[in-house]
């Protein structure tokens, strides 16, 4: 009789209508993947095989398979957001067993790890003292601790000293000490151009290194003398020139060493630092007749600062900002590949777990290994196109209301039969 065949056709379309329910139920659900219902007939069989003649059991849904194509990418005001654009899934971890998903809507835990909704953690490649990847996969961290200063030890200043000068009428003199009683400071007239940097102590105090730069009587020669916090740290160095302006390249480089300062307070006392030694490159310097200019002062050294920000980049690089303008690498988003997404299974929370089917997950950085690229402040949207499934339901729909016709049918014969007399 027909009436087990017509049943499974009807809880076929159930299932067929259930799948496209939840496509459409999670249209707007980030990194969701839409699923379609697979069916086959069904035929009894022996183990002599079928007649030629047989007619079909029926229907039944062997699988319910998701579909991994790209998602649109929808752009946010939050960095933490990360979409991959490409293959690939983010590799969490939920107390240690891993989880895969596309859903990049992470935000940062009390104890600063990236994690999602459900508290799973971001996976990232670590790296080491120097900033170096070490490819081990581990939780991403944020630290939120004052980060440590850096002692300036190189100063390079470019710039331009006007060969049009002529010495000054008054002596340089020296050595100054702002902190004496009465203060003594280098005379405006005493030199012909002066230019300064602040520098950094051990502590993270800032301190201002100021150049002097005196015409001699020698043709293109200048000394130059140094204070920090006006107090004589070095000088006078004399540097030559050539007569094109630029200094000789056997002499290169030109270097100002200043050894064993001390820093001090605004007051004149020690501020605690450790003594230390800096070097002030002047080797891009030049003597043409243009007006004294400075083209750039750069230093090495950084006060302390706090956590600022994050940057993640498309390679999935996540580097921390800080107030001090430092940047530091947290880590690398690390993607997992399969050989067979389609054999994930699905976990919830859209997330997917490992299995048999889907292979092993092979971690890579973004951008290699087939993998896609991540774009920061940005989601990657569901991919159900809610057309098509609108236009599915309405099949799924017809083919219930026919199986449901079957039965009836089905039942009037029966009736028939009954009725014979």
């Amino acid at each position: 009789m027909a009436f087990d065949t017509a049943v499974s056709g009807i809880n076929a379309a159930t299932a067929d209508l259930g799948v496209i329910g939840n496509n459409i139920a999670n249209s707007s659900t980030t990194g969701f993947k839409t699923s379609r219902a697979e069916f086959a007939d069904v035929y009894a069989t022996s183990l002599l095989g079928s007649g030629g003649n047989a007619i079909g059991k029926g229907v039944s849904l062997t699988s319910v398979t998701q579909e991994f194509t790209q998602g649109n990418i929808s752009f946010t005001n939050n960095a933490l957001d990360l979409a991959i654009n490409g293959n690939g899934f983010f590799l969490l971890s939920d107390d240690g067993a891993s989880l895969y998903t596309r859903a990049g809507n992470f935000q940062v835990d009390r104890e600063g790890y990236l994690v999602t909704n459900q508290g799973h953690k971001l996976q990232a490649f670590q790296v080491n003292a120097n900033g170096d990847i070490n490819g081990q996969a581990g939780d991403l961290q944020l630290d939120t601790s004052l980060v440590d200063p850096g002692a300036t030890s190189l100063a390079t200043i470019i710039a331009n000293l006007d060969s049009r000068e002529t010495p000054p009428a008054i002596p340089f003199g020296g050595p100054f000490d702002a902190f004496a009683t009465p203060p003594t400071v280098p005379d405006p007239d005493s030199y012909n151009a002066t230019t300064s940097a602040t520098v950094y102590d051990s502590l993270g105090n800032a301190h201002i290194m100021s150049m002097y730069f005196v015409k001699t009587g020698t043709a293109n020669e200048w000394e130059v003398h140094s204070t920090i916090d006006g107090v004589t740290t070095s000088g006078p160095d004399t540097i030559t020139f050539q007569s094109n302006g630029k200094f000789d390249p056997g002499t290169l480089p030109i270097e100002l060493s200043i050894s064993g300062w001390n820093p001090l307070n605004a007051d004149g006392t020690a501020t605690g630092a450790n003594a230390q030694d800096i070097t002030v490159s002047l080797s891009q310097f030049t003597q043409f007749g243009s007006d004294f200019s400075v083209s750039s002062v750069v230093q090495d050294g950084f006060t302390t600062g706090q956590l600022l920000g994050l940057d993640i980049d498309d390679t999935g690089m996540v580097f921390a900002r800080y107030t001090n303008g430092q940047a530091r690498a947290l880590g690398q988003v690390a993607l997992a590949g399969f050989s067979n997404p389609n054999g994930l299974q699905p976990l919830g929370d859209t997330t997917w777990a490992e299995t048999f089917s889907s292979g092993a997950a092979t971690l890579s950085a973004p951008g290699s290994a087939g993998l896609g690229v991540l774009q920061s402040g940005a989601l990657e949207e569901s991919n159900v196109d809610i057309t098509q499934q609108l236009v599915n339901m309405i099949i799924a729909q017809r083919n219930f209301q026919a199986n449901a016709q079957v039965i009836q049918t089905e039942d009037t014969v029966t009736q028939t039969v009954i009725n014979l007399r």
